[in-house]
Parts: C-alpha cells; sequence; structure tokens
C-alpha cells in the first residue's frame, strides 16, 4: 500500500512539473530522437595543437533530440564531464527542448573504451572533445531540421573546457573542416587553468560561463584571468560566479552537501601553458606535463545546489532566446 502511494505521488510530481503546450502535449519531449555516428579521431593534446591528423579513427554517437516544431530549429550541442553522460545532460535536454531547442549530446567516451576519466584524466586529451564538436557540425550543418545558423555549444566541467577551448579560432582553422561557425559558447564549471598559444583570439561570438565561487575541482580564479584577457582583446564574454555553487552544482542526482569525489583528480595547483610545437608545460617546473607532476592533486568536492541551478537556467534560457529569437515572430 505504501508502494503504491509512493508511485502515485511520485507521478503527481512529475506531472506538475512537466510544462505543457497548448495543445496539452509535454513540451519537454523530443518530437523523434536520433542517433547519429561520429567520424573522428581519438589523439594527444600534442597531435591536436599541432594539426597532426594521423591519430586513431573513432566512431562515437551523437543523440539529436529534435524539439517540437516545424522546420530547422536551432540546436545546442552537449558535452558532458569526466564522468560521461550524466543526469545534467538529461535535464539540460528537457529544458532546452521545452524552448523549441534541439539538443545534440555527445558521447565522447562509450565508443572510446572509457567510462569515466574522473580518477585517471590521461585517459584522454583534454582537446578531443573539441575535435569531436567540429566534426559533429559536419552532420549538423547538412541536417534538414537543423537551422546551421543557429548552432550553439554548451559544455560541463571537462566538457566545459571543451566548449570555451572550441572558441579559439586557430583551432577552428586547423579542424574545423564544417564550414559552420557556432552561434555561441556556454561553458559550466569548466578547467580555465591552461593557457594555450592565441587562445584569447577567440570568436567573435558570445561566450557565457557559469561557475561556483567554492568550487575547488576547477576554481573559478583562473576563469576569471581568463575572461580578463578575452575583454582585453574585445570579446563578448560574461562569467556568472554562484557564492555557494561547488563543482557540478547543476547535476540533480549529486546530494545536496558537498562531498569528497574520491580519487578525483585535480590540477587546481597546476599552471599550464603551451610552448613550442604543441607541448604543454606545467609553468614552475617547465617541464611538459603530466598528471604524475606534484601539482595535480585528489579529493576535490562536488555537490548540487538548487538556488543556483535554478538561476542558471532561469539565465540561459534568457540567453538563448534572445540568441536564437525565440517567440519573435
Amino acid at each position: 500500500m505504501l508502494r503504491r502511494a509512493f508511485m502515485f505521488g511520485c507521478m503527481i510530481f512529475v506531472s506538475a512539473n512537466l510544462a505543457h503546450s497548448q495543445d496539452g502535449k509535454p513540451k519537454q519531449l523530443a518530437a523523434r530522437v536520433e542517433l547519429h555516428q561520429i567520424n573522428t579521431l581519438t589523439i594527444s593534446d600534442q597531435q591536436f595543437l599541432a594539426g597532426d591528423e594521423s591519430g586513431k579513427p573513432t566512431q562515437l554517437t551523437g543523440q539529436l533530440r529534435i524539439a517540437q516544431g516545424s522546420g530547422r530549429l536551432p540546436v545546442v550541442v552537449l558535452l558532458h564531464g569526466s564522468g560521461g553522460m550524466g543526469a545534467n545532460i538529461e535535464m539540460w535536454s528537457n529544458e532546452l527542448n521545452a524552448l523549441g531547442i534541439s539538443t545534440f549530446a555527445i558521447d565522447g567516451f562509450t565508443g572510446r573504451g572509457i567510462t569515466a576519466t574522473n580518477t585517471n584524466q590521461a585517459l584522454l586529451g583534454r582537446l578531443n572533445f573539441v575535435l569531436d564538436v567540429y566534426r559533429s557540425l559536419e552532420i549538423l550543418g547538412k541536417h534538414s531540421r537543423v537551422d546551421p545558423s543557429r548552432i550553439a555549444l554548451m559544455g560541463f566541467s571537462r566538457g566545459g573546457q571543451g566548449a570555451l577551448y572550441a572558441s579559439v579560432l586557430r583551432f577552428h582553422k586547423m579542424w574545423n573542416k564544417s564550414g559552420v561557425d557556432l552561434a555561441a559558447y556556454v561553458p559550466f564549471y569548466p578547467d580555465c587553468s591552461t593557457t594555450y598559444a592565441t587562445d584569447s583570439n577567440a570568436a567573435d561570438r558570445p561566450i557565457r560561463i557559469f561557475h561556483g565561487t567554492p568550487d575547488d575541482y576547477n576554481p573559478v580564479a583562473s576563469c576569471k584571468r581568463f575572461v580578463e584577457r578575452l575583454k582585453a582583446a574585445g570579446k563578448d564574454v560574461v562569467l556568472t560566479e554562484y557564492p555557494n555553487a561547488q563543482h557540478a552544482f547543476d547535476n540533480p542526482l549529486i546530494g545536496v552537501a558537498s562531498v569528497v569525489a574520491k580519487d578525483n583528480q585535480t590540477v587546481r595547483k597546476c599552471t599550464l601553458q603551451e610552448e613550442g610545437t604543441g607541448v604543454i608545460v606545467e609553468a614552475s617546473s617547465k617541464q611538459p606535463f603530466t598528471y604524475k607532476d606534484p601539482c595535480v592533486e585528489l579529493n576535490p568536492h562536488v555537490g548540487y545546489d538548487a538556488d543556483a541551478t535554478a538561476a542558471a537556467k532561469e539565465a540561459v534560457k534568457v540567453f538563448f532566446k534572445d540568441l536564437f529569437k525565440l517567440g519573435q515572430g
């Protein structure tokens, strides 16, 4: 009896939290879901930075959720973090689909035989996600239900880093062969500890970063420094900082209390920079960086923050409505 009452209560809760269109259809539900094969490469960061295409051919999967609506629709490409395709990817897909925005979630791990990189970030070069995005644009730019002029990028943690550095024009010129330019870049709590050559020469498109003040996984301080360099270069960049938000604050399956992400690696004490032919060095030692370096630490914190999530949802919705000119006839 208790089980039945619990299930009934859950049904009421879910029903109450689904937005409905005028015809009664839940707007969060995609009108169609497609799985697309992404032909990309698995390469080291040094190969990426050198424009070396001799990496391992790799096939990934992207989930295209076509929102309710007709004709060519705007799309937001979603990049997951070090834990893989988590609950926040699904949550944001629902939120964006409800606005009439399709989503394309890239699974950057499964096709590479990876489940997660939290405890071993050396399993995959950080810049692979940037290449994966560019390869995905080759698919989206030709899709009959996608408006190629209205494709934006949004990522989280490792994916947030990918979303941030995908804006670098040097990387576009080397790797983006799609002919499609992204309309905006929206990184959530990215790692900004690496300075790449000419990385402030970014695309002249909006960059909107969302971060938490107490984040000790990817500290916001390094992102503030990068934002100042972008602003000095005349770029349209805004950093929104939430005072109580831990890392992964928008993942509803993480407990509300701050918890230790056991054995997860963080480069919060590292200062990394590109030198020479695409070599990333640790600034203090001037030696090529590895995840065995003393600056790499373990056990940062994560935690869900309902207030920050609600505020970020509202800010993102307002931003995309304006960017994509939704509801403007």
